[in-house]
């Protein structure tokens, strides 16, 4: 075998794996700041923008952005900014360039601005100022020093770039790696799925996976948990003890449906090439009724419930990973027109648009729709 075939059957694979940081006091109250830095930053950035349409001026690029904080860092009025790294400031603008594509482009809402205690996240873009030394389980960042970490797998291939973020009360670290694997085999046939509230996901095999339903298990903790947290004085000790018991069972509740979610996408992924999905727009579906003063919705304690179990299943989730998870296996995703897509008969494609007085009439070809 030549080596341009070896090149031809490789393939380039970026991958991010992510892990729960142990820092010190010290280091815990560095990255706090940074983060508020970068959402300073962000959110200056922002404001100029607008700043610069009302004023119907041209918006400033990456480049302009750059400048203008090299500005910011020397200035007298926030001595303080020149104190996080560069490199995530820098990504921040870089992420609100990104967001303002993103809006043109038809594809995301305008950008807002960030507030605090929510996004708490910064990037190192540049891996020439990290070390990983996994066999300490420790990671060396750009004025943080020496940070370990739980060290749960191994992240093999070349260090890309870094992001750490918090969530629940915890720092995490989400290594991005890029390396070179071989081209892989796809297995298996072709699968058809149905996304559903009573069965989360159904197979066009017959086989079917039922919802997890992680926030339904939680939810009476969660409103007791809320309800002790309304009644204590805002910022007080015992009001933040409440609030991280509150972020303690949003923590269980994701991770617990991320899992579930990780577990079925990989088995779908390996055992099928291809698979097609209903296209569905859950935020279309997940909106609220309630209309306005003149036109008011109506059910809408009924719509509630089915927007939580819509948004409780992770629909468009299980697709994302879906569509990179068979990208990896050899496969490809293929998103149908979801329009009586659970009402035809896969074999007759005979479609049931009303349901039928006689229960006996659904039942066409051996299958019940």
């Amino acid at each position: 075998m030549t080596h341009d075939e070896d090149y031809v059957q490789a393939m380039l694979r970026l991958q991010a794996y992510k892990f729960e940081l142990r820092p010190d006091g010290q280091q815990e109250r560095d990255m706090c700041r940074f983060a508020g830095s970068c959402r300073f930053v962000f959110n200056r950035a922002l404001a100029l923008q607008k700043e610069l349409y009302e004023q119907s001026e041209e918006k400033l690029g990456y480049a302009g952005l750059c400048k203008r904080l090299t500005g910011w860092r020397n200035s007298l009025d926030i001595p303080w900014l020149a104190d996080a790294p560069v490199h995530p400031l820098q990504q921040a603008l870089k992420d609100l360039e990104r967001a303002y594509s993103n809006f043109f482009a038809k594809r995301a809402a305008f950008p807002r601005f960030k507030k605090k205690f929510q996004n708490s996240s910064f990037r190192y873009p540049d891996p020439k100022q990290i070390k990983l030394d996994q066999a300490n389980s420790r990671i060396r960042l750009p004025k943080l020093g020496w940070i370990r970490y739980r060290n749960s797998r191994s992240a093999p291939g070349q260090l890309s770039n870094v992001t750490v973020s918090q969530s629940c009360g915890k720092w995490f670290i989400s290594i991005q790696t890029r390396r070179e694997v071989d081209q892989p085999v796809p297995q298996g046939g072709a699968i058809g799925i149905d996304m559903g509230i009573t069965r989360f996901a159904r197979l066009s095999d017959g086989q079917f996976y039922d919802p997890l339903d992680s926030f339904g298990r939680h939810q009476v903790r969660l409103c007791e948990a809320q309800r002790a947290m309304s009644r204590k004085t805002k910022f007080s000790n015992n009001w933040k003890k409440a609030k991280a018991r509150i972020q303690k069972i949003h923590s269980r509740i994701s991770t617990a449906r991320r899992d579930y979610l990780h577990k079925t996408s990989t088995t779908i992924s390996k055992n099928h090439v291809m698979v097609c999905i209903e296209d569905l727009q859950v935020s279309n579906m997940s909106r609220s009724a309630a209309g306005g003063v003149d036109k008011p919705g109506k059910n809408l304690q009924a719509k509630s419930g089915l927007n939580k179990s819509i948004l409780d299943q992770g629909w468009f989730e299980l697709r994302r990973q879906l569509d990179y998870k068979l990208a990896w296996n050899g496969g490809h995703l293929v998103a149908v027109w979801p329009r009586n897509t659970s009402r035809t008969c896969p074999e007759c494609k005979r479609c049931i648009r009303r349901q039928p007085q006689d229960t006996s009439a659904v039942q066409v070809c051996g299958m019940r729709l």
